[in-house]
């Protein structure tokens, strides 16, 4: 390789040396670009985990698009079974889910990196689209249920029948708030789903606002999480022992999440719990 560039002439034996100049670790030319160490190995390993999650997005959209045309397109590809368009749909359902996990990555990193993009939207918006959001990876006739609610009073009936018991004043239900959507919409949702996963029988959802916030509580009928590890069920991949309670709470990667997304925006994420008595978390979100 390099007989082959010196063959090219002077000016690209130049732009060689440059080349091997700008890779040596350490190097006078290198550190000119900034502090080594807050570039390495930090930085490279987050971009190079960022490069790897976003490329996850094409190969799922293969498989999306892959079975939606079997399941759509039958008069091309054949017919199949009820037993074959089960798995199908079970097998789509679960390339969704993997979409929200990827997109919820990318939105981690892009919090992490202070980027926030705020937007006008009213809260029944960010609600309603949670809500379907959650119930379309388990029960996709309940999300068009909930999409289709127009009013405050029908969409309360469709979740009740689901163990879901929504809270909103009506005069803030249709108020607009300014907030970064997609973020926001992953705080919902990674505290819906946790509830709707360790509850026994109903879960609470709470939204108000303020002139200068928006709260946000979700409450579960669960076996609770006991006060010594309040604090410890924010850490990443921390997971109750199940010699302490009875129902073992998720590793907490979630919640981790909603953590970051929070101080990021400038929020709070509170918990209310005792074993035995259920779980309340309590988003505030400032909305200057």
């Amino acid at each position: 390789m390099l007989r082959w560039f010196k063959s090219q002439g002077p000016q690209r034996e130049e732009k060689l040396q440059n080349s091997v100049t700008l890779n040596k670790v350490g190097d006078e030319q290198r550190s000119s670009l900034g502090d080594p160490q807050a570039f390495y190995p930090e930085q490279r390993t987050k971009i190079k985990t960022d490069l790897l999650v976003h490329d996850l997005k094409i190969p799922l959209a293969v498989i999306e698009a892959g079975i939606t045309s079997l399941l759509s397109k039958r008069e091309k590809y054949g017919p199949i079974t009820q037993a074959q368009e089960k798995v199908l749909l079970r097998a789509l359902r679960n390339v969704k889910v993997t979409q929200t996990l990827v997109a919820d990555i990318m939105e981690l990193g892009r919090a992490s990196m202070g980027i926030i993009n705020k937007e006008v939207c009213k809260i029944s918006y960010l609600v309603t689209r949670a809500l379907a959001e959650i119930m379309d990876l388990v029960e996709p006739e309940a999300a068009e249920e909930i999409l289709g609610a127009q009013e405050l009073s029908r969409l309360k009936k469709v979740l009740v029948s689901k163990g879901i018991y929504l809270e909103v004043p009506e005069e803030a239900w249709g108020k607009e708030v300014v907030v970064d959507i997609p973020k926001v919409s992953q705080i919902l949702r990674n505290l819906l789903t946790n509830a709707i996963k360790y509850r026994k029988q109903t879960v609470e959802l709470l939204v108000d606002r303020t002139d200068h916030t928006l709260k946000i509580e979700v409450k579960d009928d669960g076996e609770g999480i006991p006060e010594e590890y309040h604090k410890r069920i924010f850490e990443c991949y921390f997971q109750l022992d199940q010699s302490e309670i009875s129902c073992v709470r998720g590793h907490g990667l979630g919640l981790a999440g909603v953590m970051v997304l929070l101080e990021e925006m400038g929020g709070s994420l509170s918990l209310k719990s005792s074993a035995g008595l259920g779980a309340t978390f309590i988003v505030e979100l400032p909305l200057d």
